[in-house]
């Protein structure tokens, strides 16, 4: 047995990929055949309305549907991994022992290191979703694949050759090279309630078929892995391996597709994630058609409406996206769009959020038209767009009028000094303990607007909170450039 050295992670809790980790050998552990089904009985006979009393009906009937993904890739043995690994004094036992164990040698600077390269493997899960032989799976599961094998729940190897991947979804559709009539499940036509029963089924550790069962947890949630994300929430355990593997409803329908797991040890503690069947619908169907995704786009920086940035704008609640940047060039500019202006509707559909309006022009899809509500100067306003189609390596506008600040006694309460520089003016020293602190400004931000206006001293940006303070306004809203970075601030007038 090889012992892979695995250093611990530096947060408590992490959001961990599912994909089995990748084992430094081609005689990688043969997967079981045979389905472990699990005895998923109740907590108490008398307590029926809690649960079904078993899923084996529904396992039956899906179990030969799942696929365990087999993956082999090049890589170098002089990459990331082996850069991070824990160094040791020549001759040291601890450098001893992990030479044993099949640590790579540390360069002993007297010769130089030459990469080597050797293949890796890497396993997960995948489901059949055609007769023809179409899976899906996880694009972190295929990704920099050289050659993809799928054995099914009766054993059979099959070649699969991948059609298309999006790594903003981490989606990825595989097509199995050899004919035949392949057994399939089909996607949920609702969404499931926070509570429902649901069933993961995967590949988890190489293990082979394996069941586990669990409730929705949450819907809708955010883990910072991409622009779109819009998981499930789940408790059924779910480890490496299950990644790609599909979440199921108490009918034998897909309402997921499992991907991550938060945990503080790489195990599963009861939170899991799954990309929602809708979203996984939209995503296959364009990756079958042409093996690319193409998203809408309106060519903005947006950002989330606070309540202090709401009181500065007037606006009544705190919910759609504040346009931070924009580009000259994309569709958002061409039809008016500002910065400055909240987006609090598309289509005469209220934004929640700034991930709700990402999600929302991404699925109209490029050459669409759509009118967005627009929040500019205290008044609701519409304005039309037609939307671009997304570049691959997406490309934020910068700023080209930056402005800097002078000291001033007015700014003295936000806890900030201010002084005029080449640029504009510029934050010279903010307090801790001060407004303007607490609100994340720091020393050698740039105040590109106040209330509005393009600021070019510090004696503007006084005169906006003078007048915000006299007009009985709450707050005022500066336009902050902090290194590359643009976002709106609002702070208590």
């Amino acid at each position: 047995m090889t012992l892979v050295p695995h250093t611990p992670p530096r947060r408590t809790l992490r959001a961990a990929l599912l994909g089995a980790v990748a084992v430094v050998a081609i005689s990688a552990v043969a997967v079981e055949n045979g389905v472990l089904t699990p005895n998923f009985a109740t907590a108490a006979d008398s307590q029926a309305s809690a649960g079904p009393a078993s899923f084996a009906d529904v396992v039956d009937r899906v179990k030969s549907s799942v696929v365990s993904v087999k993956v082999k890739m090049a890589e170098s043995a002089d990459n990331s991994d082996s850069q991070e690994m824990p160094q040791f004094p020549p001759g040291s036992p601890m450098e001893r022992f992990f030479k044993r164990f099949g640590m790579p040698d540390q360069n002993d600077g007297d010769s130089p290191r030459h990469p080597s390269h050797h293949l890796t493997m890497a396993q997960g899960s995948g489901f059949f979703i055609s007769a023809d032989g179409y899976i899906v799976t996880n694009n972190h599961v295929v990704d920099h694949a050289t050659e993809v094998t799928v054995t099914t729940n009766d054993g059979k190897t099959l070649a699969a050759k991948v059609i298309g991947t999006d790594a903003k979804s981490d989606l990825a559709l595989l097509k199995v090279q050899d004919a035949g009539t392949f057994p399939f499940v089909k996607f949920a036509e609702h969404t499931p309630r926070v509570g429902d029963w649901v069933i993961a089924v995967g590949n988890p550790f190489g293990l082979g078929g394996t069941v586990t069962a669990g409730i929705v947890s949450a819907r809708g949630r955010d883990i910072g892995s991409g622009p779109y994300d819009d998981f499930l929430q789940i408790d059924a355990p779910v480890n490496h391996g299950n990644s790609g593997g599909p979440t199921f409803d108490t009918e034998g329908n897909v309402v997921g597709v499992n991907t991550a797991i938060f945990s503080p040890s790489g195990g599963s503690v009861g939170i899991g994630f799954a990309i929602a069947s809708d979203v996984v619908q939209s995503v296959v169907a364009q990756l079958k058609d042409g093996g690319t995704v193409q998203r809408g786009w309106l060519g903005v920086e947006i950002q989330q409406v606070t309540q202090d940035i709401a009181d500065s704008l007037n606006l009544k609640t705190a919910s759609g996206a504040l346009v931070a940047k924009e580009n000259k060039d994309a569709p958002a500019a061409a039809a008016g769009v500002k910065i400055g202006d909240v987006i609090t509707a598309v289509n005469g559909q209220t934004v929640a959020d700034p991930r709700d309006l990402a999600r929302r022009i991404a699925d109209l899809g490029p050459k669409k038209s759509a009118d967005l509500s627009i929040w500019r100067n205290g008044a609701q306003q519409t304005v039309s767009v037609t939307l671009g189609s997304m570049p691959n390596d997406e490309q934020q506008a910068s700023a080209e009028t930056p402005a800097k600040p002078d000291p001033d006694a007015a700014m003295a309460k936000l806890g900030m000094t201010l002084q005029h520089g080449a640029d504009g003016v510029t934050v010279s020293d903010v307090d801790p303990s001060g407004p303007a602190a607490d609100r994340g400004l720091q020393p050698g931000d740039v105040i590109l607007e106040a209330a509005g206006q393009t600021v070019t001293r510090p004696a503007e940006v006084a005169k906006a909170f003078e007048t915000a303070h006299a007009d009985g306004r709450k707050s005022v809203l500066l336009r902050i450039k902090s290194g590359d970075a643009v976002r709106f601030v609002a702070l208590p007038a």
